[in-house]
Order: C-alpha cells, then sequence, then structure tokens
C-alpha cells in the first residue's frame, strides 16, 4: 500500500480518442450512461479527478484526470467497449486510441496543487484538423512555447493529438497560469509561432467560429459534481 499522502497523490492528465461502431441508439445511450455512473463512482472512490466524454459523429473524445496511477479508460469505460470500432496498435487493435499530450500551460505537482478552488462553470473540449502538410509544423512550435514554458494560458488546459486530430480540453472561467508559474515575463515563442500564420495550418471544420470546434459531450464530471 502507498505511503504517499492522499493530497499529494501526483494526477494523470489522460486523452483518449474513439469511435462508436455498432449498437442502436438505445444501446448506446444505455452504454454511456453505465460508463457516467462509473466515472462518478471512480471519482467518488478517489480513482479519477475528473472525466469528461465529447463527441463529434460517431467519434469520441475522452479526458480524464486518474489519481495516484495511471490506468487505461477500462476502469470506468468497459460498457462502451463492445460498441467501439478497434484502432490498430501494433501487435492488436484496442477499443481506444491514445492521444498524446502536446501542448500545455502547467504540470499539476500533485492532488492538492490540481484541485478547483471552485467548480468551473464550464469543462469545454474542441478538436480541429490539421493539414498533413503542416502538421509537424504545429506540432514543432507548440513544443517550443511549451518548453520555454511562458506562455500564460488556462492551468488545466492542454491539447493532445492523434493522427492529424487535435483535441483540446480547457476550463471556465479560464485560470491563468503558464508553465514556469511566472507571468512577469513575456513569451517569444509565441512569436515565431505567429509568424509562420498558424489559421495556414488547419482544416477549418464545419460550424467552427476559428480554427478549433466545440463539442457536444455526454458527461462532464469533477469532485465537484460528487457527493
Amino acid at each position: 500500500m502507498s505511503d504517499t499522502p492522499t493530497a499529494l497523490r501526483p494526477v494523470y492528465r489522460c486523452h483518449w480518442r474513439g469511435r462508436l461502431d455498432g449498437g442502436d441508439a438505445d444501446t448506446r445511450a444505455a452504454a454511456l450512461h453505465r460508463c457516467e455512473e462509473e466515472a462518478r463512482r471512480a471519482i467518488a472512490g478517489g480513482d479519477l479527478m475528473t472525466a469528461a466524454l465529447y463527441y463529434y459523429g460517431d467519434q469520441l473524445f475522452l479526458y480524464y484526470e486518474a489519481l495516484g496511477e495511471p490506468f487505461g479508460p477500462e476502469r470506468f469505460m468497459g460498457a462502451l467497449e463492445p460498441l467501439l470500432a478497434r484502432w490498430p496498435q501494433k501487435e492488436s487493435t484496442l477499443p481506444w486510441a491514445r492521444m498524446y499530450n502536446i501542448y500545455w500551460h502547467c504540470v499539476p505537482k500533485d492532488e492538492a496543487d490540481w484541485r478547483r478552488p471552485a467548480r468551473p462553470q464550464r469543462r469545454r473540449g474542441r478538436i480541429a484538423y490539421l493539414k498533413h502538410e503542416t502538421l509537424f509544423r504545429y506540432c514543432y512550435h507548440h513544443f517550443a512555447i511549451v518548453e520555454e514554458g511562458l506562455l500564460q494560458g488556462d492551468k488545466y488546459q492542454s491539447i493532445a493529438l492523434h493522427e492529424d486530430v487535435l483535441f483540446s480540453y480547457f476550463e471556465e472561467p479560464r485560470t491563468p497560469m503558464n508553465v514556469r508559474r511566472d507571468l512577469t515575463k513575456a513569451s517569444r515563442a509565441i512569436d515565431d509561432w505567429t509568424a509562420v500564420d498558424p489559421e495556414s495550418h488547419f482544416i477549418r471544420l464545419p460550424g467552427s467560429g476559428g480554427n478549433f470546434l466545440l463539442l457536444p459531450d455526454y458527461f462532464n464530471l469533477g469532485q465537484d459534481d460528487v457527493p
């Protein structure tokens, strides 16, 4: 058994992509409801801090914060797995594809550091499609911004990548923060990104008001939502 005090447990930010590929509307609704209830139990039991599932058509984007140790979606999303398409993963196929976190404004120190001072008004999920010819330039500049650590943004924001799809999670109202936790210095890396015409990197999705499209959710939960 771990000797780490509860308030000092590490927080692992997890991003996954899935696609519904089976079941009628009632079957899907029932499975999603069971997953939401499992997420509530996992939060109440201290395994999760936040869990949110967003969708774009049949595509699913799952964000959660695991406490103490990292784990896969099967911990609380098992009811949905029979209805998901399989992704090729080296020697096997899996129902969820891991998305790689490539951009953030803060790294959680531990559970106490990451706890929200008040319940967020909104937990947002959004996606963007990158042009193939500009995908790696996008990653290059965003890695440079994170490495520099000076650009201010939402403490809880992250952007993850799978194939040419970006999934961004953030909260409103936003909590100003940067990676260095020092808001007195200006970022120079953002100037380099601005200089290469950011909008030219994206395929604009129908209905989006910018490069990213805000998504509806099947559920979004945090510690303040669970007794």
